[in-house]
């Protein structure tokens, strides 16, 4: 009998290996393995016997059930199907790979909506006044989650996922665990942070609270779901009568933690250090694998434009005054 949430294809053992050998490395692939189900629904649906039926005309049918109008989503999908049918190709599950699409060409994207510091405390007055509705607290939780977004740069779903243990409040420090690449981190937060922290969790959970108690929680069974704090951001954006200005894409809860890295970055100009020798400790606090990764946060913004102009101006000017006449 099959388990439920099981796949069921002729590819089952070969998916539920592909997705074992990538955790043993420290990956999530969380988000992969919901992609490789949809897969694995698919050809049940076309009612597979065996793994010489998966064809290319089949994969063609497969993409063509799923449409992704976004180059970045359509790519994102065949890679994961490319890595899959990689891997059994090297395990000799199957003797080549059927996969014949290619990735789309990507188009010119907007560039992310960045909070200053005046919009992002707005934003968290106008999370701190939400009303109780169902489940008390709303007002409070969400300042505080959306203040861990924008004050250290946090994900979504790390935010979501932190227990009572993972904050200390005597070495003020966050325990970030089971991140996007499998790893754990520590964030340390400053005296305002930690006043903020302190302030909601007395309110929150007062002495009742257990090591394993969701920080983030209106009931005792589970956290704040990662999709409800999103909506609740979107919920409130329109009420920050926000202008967006052309060729940049509307505000999202992630850009609360971009907003994080150009702020450090412009931080870093205006302080007279040298951001590319720093990018790999912004990395490490992000929790990215390497600096490649972060350089993906560093929008050009004007505010950067001029103070990188500012020094190169400095570093200039002692050249320029020698070969003046």
């Amino acid at each position: 009998m099959t388990a439920p949430g099981a796949f069921r294809s002729p590819l089952a053992d070969g998916i539920e290996r592909f997705l074992a050998s990538k955790r043993a490395l420290g990956r999530r692939f969380d988000t992969e393995e919901k992609q490789l189900r949809l897969f694995d629904r698919f050809l049940v649906q076309q009612a597979l016997t065996s793994l010489e039926q998966i064809t290319p005309d089949l994969l063609r049918g497969f993409l063509a059930a799923r449409p992704r109008p976004r180059p970045r989503s359509y790519n994102q999908l065949i890679g994961v199907l490319r890595r899959l049918f990689d891997w059994l190709v090297s395990q000799e599950i199957l003797p080549h790979s059927p996969l014949e699409a290619r990735p789309r060409r990507a188009t010119a994207q907007r560039i992310p909506y960045l909070f200053d510091a005046m919009q992002a405390r707005r934003l968290l007055d106008l999370a701190g006044s939400l009303p109780d509705g169902p489940h008390r607290f709303r007002g409070p939780t969400y300042r505080t989650i959306f203040a861990l977004l924008y004050g250290l740069g946090l994900r979504v779903g790390e935010v979501s996922r932190l227990h009572r243990a993972d904050v200390d409040l005597e070495r003020d420090v966050l325990v970030i665990r089971g991140t996007k690449f499998g790893k754990s981190r520590l964030v340390p937060f400053g005296p305002r942070m930690a006043a903020l922290l302190r302030h909601y969790l007395d309110l929150r959970w007062g002495d009742s609270c257990s090591p394993e108690t969701p920080v983030f929680s209106f009931t005792r069974r589970g956290a704040v779901h990662p999709g409800t704090i999103s909506q609740t951001f979107h919920k409130l954006v329109p009420r920050l009568g926000l202008v967006i200005p052309a060729g940049v894409a509307p505000p999202r809860a992630h850009g609360l933690r971009h907003a994080f890295a150009v702020g450090t970055l412009l931080r870093w100009y205006r302080a007279g250090i040298d951001p590319a020798g720093r990018l790999f400790h912004l990395a490490t606090f992000l929790g990215h694998v390497n600096p490649s990764s972060t350089a993906v946060y560093l929008t050009i913004t004007p505010e950067l434009l001029q103070e990188a102009s500012r020094r190169f101006e400095r570093l200039a000017a002692p050249a320029a005054a020698e070969a003046s006449p």
